[in-house]
């Protein structure tokens, strides 16, 4: 993997990439921003290349060194996330006994902390000491979701690197290059955060079964036809979709949004890309004013279960609004 492999984050590669051809990298580094927008990636790209000898302001992926950085065994590269729910003092002593030895290869010693915000206090201590008296060339790397909650003298003396979230657009066009079905993809991509977390819910054998359910209890609460309580009841409740009611909520959300797209021309905005058919002839059997109320009555049922109320009564709630027979 080069910069060239990491989506969609430019002003930051731009800096790392810069640095190196001027021989001007920081002593330490934090890169913050939200899950799953490439920041341990880039991490491991910019050790790349630190270390490689056959670029100057990437990784070329072929060296000796490059390869040892993929294989995980580069002894320059010091891994450290949280043990548990923290970061602990013992991870940051034993990363100074480490980095006490001198490099072999006239390389700076790189080490990465993920979930760098995790650290405990003592931990976080014992790093700034470590930051501002290495006992060797080194170069940091601390990644956290939220800079500002790592200590403010650790975040003086650091360059900060913030990373952005992807687009749905270009996280589709990635997945979709990784042969993820299009159909699921254009979902997640509007559900989970980042690269990883859309990855996780693909990869999960309920995601497309729940995707299925709710077009199915969609279509026939609009149509009236009855049996969408029988089909929750059955495809829902008696089956491991029950544990994922939350996504459920979700999807429903973004079939109305579908509905109101088509209403007003947007059918490349599409999210049930597969549907488009289906929702082209039924978008106007409802006002968009309709509409919006679905979607406001899928998100008050997605409130009530966060707050504990009762699974099915949620969803029953949802399918006899769509019905017109609201409960009191």
């Amino acid at each position: 993997m080069s910069f060239n492999h990491i989506i969609g984050q430019e002003a930051a590669k731009q800096l790392l990439q810069n640095a190196l051809r001027k021989h001007a990298v920081s002593h330490a580094y934090l890169f913050s921003g939200p899950a799953g927008a490439g920041q341990l990636q880039t991490a491991l790209v910019f050790a790349k290349a630190l270390f490689c000898t056959e670029l100057e302001d990437d990784a070329c992926g072929q060296c000796l060194e490059c390869r040892k950085v993929e294989h995980g065994n580069h002894p320059d590269l010091t891994m450290i996330e949280p043990d548990g729910a923290s970061i602990k003092i013992d991870q940051i002593r034993e990363l100074q006994r480490i980095f006490s030895y001198r490099s072999e290869n006239r390389n700076p010693k790189v080490y990465i902390i993920d979930h760098a915000e995790k650290m405990t206090t003592q931990a976080a201590n014992s790093l700034l000491k470590f930051l501002e008296e290495p006992q060797s060339p080194a170069v940091a790397i601390l990644i956290a979701e939220n800079g500002q909650a790592l200590l403010p003298t650790i975040q003086s003396r650091v360059q900060s690197v913030p990373f952005r979230s992807l687009s749905p657009h270009m996280m589709e066009q990635v997945l979709v290059g990784e042969g993820y079905p299009a159909a699921l993809v254009r979902c997640a991509v509007h559900l989970a955060s980042g690269l990883d977390g859309c990855r996780k819910i693909l990869n999960e054998n309920w995601f497309a079964e729940i995707r299925n359910v709710v077009l199915q209890l969609g279509k026939e609460s609009l149509n009236r036809t009855g049996p969408a309580m029988i089909t929750a009841s059955q495809k829902v409740f008696k089956t491991e979709l029950s544990d994922h009611l939350d996504i459920l909520f979700s999807l429903f959300h973004l079939w109305f949004k579908d509905m109101i797209h088509v209403q007003y021309g947007r059918k490349e905005s599409l999210v049930f890309i597969d549907q488009a058919e289906y929702i082209s002839g039924h978008a106007s059997a409802r006002s968009t004013a309709q509409w919006v109320s679905y979607m406001d009555l899928a998100a008050e049922c997605q409130k009530k279960l966060r707050y504990n109320v009762n699974g099915q009564l949620c969803v029953e709630q949802l399918l006899m609004g769509l019905g017109g027979n609201t409960p009191a």
